[in-house]
């Protein structure tokens, strides 16, 4: 591939997604490495209207007015997958997509947050206990969460959505695909309970998200025994992060999976390996420029 003569058209296709730092990080990437011809915009289905689950038209349409590819974000990564031509192997297993690559006009559909989560985790919480843990979330990004949780190892790991059908769904899906993990639906009412007995608790859901506020259980219950991961990074700082933090927990923000999952993304749409760390410092100095923490939580 010449990456100086290879035209590229992203859209990203979520909802709320006006603040996304997504187009920036991946434009610096392209032009880091020479891809001159590279442009990221979004597809907010919210502010035009356009129903959930009528998304997938909005790809195709997007494809005849000549977009190469797509980032899918929530809440249409459940949607989405139902109307593409292809989905890769992760994809389909986990019923949810975000990345779409488009191939002599046929959309394929890829994860990339699995793969995005479990190496954030490794990263930013190399040595965090695996037994047990909760995860709040169900949705697009959390089976994605949950799958990579039972890849790096999670023994018994409990699922909580606010659709418990969803959280079933995700449950089955593993169990047939990691059959050494023990996973569990339980409600959400159920998550403050289950963490005394936990190593770790993931928020998969958008509760703390830029129009989501607040946490997706009762903060109280946290312990600093407790290993506290969020995928939420618009603010980098949620108030699950900023409470974990306080109790001295060992904390790995959303910034982490953003990065990760975002130069697998790059990799897929162009065909050319990107720089995970210059992605991630350049990351840090869009979160300086909005006045936001510079530095991603790790262990600690």
């Amino acid at each position: 591939m010449n990456p100086e003569s290879t035209r590229h058209r992203i859209r990203l296709v979520g909802a709320g997604i006006a603040t996304s730092l997504s187009p920036a990080l991946h434009e610096h990437e392209a032009a880091a490495l020479g891809l001159t011809d590279y442009r990221y915009d979004l597809i907010d289905v919210a502010a035009e209207g356009i129903p959930v689950d009528r998304s997938g038209d909005a790809l195709r349409r997007a494809v005849a007015a000549g977009c190469t590819g797509f980032n899918i974000t929530h809440p249409c990564k459940q949607a989405v997958a139902e109307s593409l031509d292809e989905l890769s192997g992760n994809a389909r297993l986990l019923g949810a997509v975000n990345t779409v690559v488009v191939r002599d006009g046929r959309l394929i559909g890829h994860n990339t947050d699995h793969s995005g989560f479990l190496a954030a985790l490794r990263r930013g919480l190399p040595d965090a206990a695996l037994g047990r843990v909760v995860l709040a979330g169900a949705g697009g990004a959390g089976s994605a969460v949950a799958y990579a949780l039972a890849a790096a190892g999670v023994r018994d790991l409990r699922i909580a959505d606010l659709d418990p059908s969803r959280a079933a769904d995700v449950c089955a899906r593993l169990e047939a695909a990691f059959p050494r993990t023990q996973v569990t639906a339980i409600g959400l009412d159920a998550i403050e309970a289950n963490l005394a007995h936990c190593d770790g608790v993931v928020n998969a859901s958008p509760i703390g998200m830029v129009g989501y506020p607040g946490t997706p259980f009762d903060t109280g219950a946290l312990h600093p025994g407790l290993w506290v991961a969020d995928i939420v990074y618009r603010p980098l700082r949620t108030e699950l992060v900023v409470a974990a933090t306080a109790l001295g927990c060992a904390v790995l923000d959303g910034g982490q999976m953003l990065v990760a999952q975002a130069a697998d993304t790059f990799a897929l749409l162009t065909g050319v390996t990107p720089d995970p760390d210059r992605m991630r410092r350049h990351l840090g100095d869009l979160l300086a420029e909005q006045g936001a923490p510079t530095v991603l939580e790790e262990s600690r």
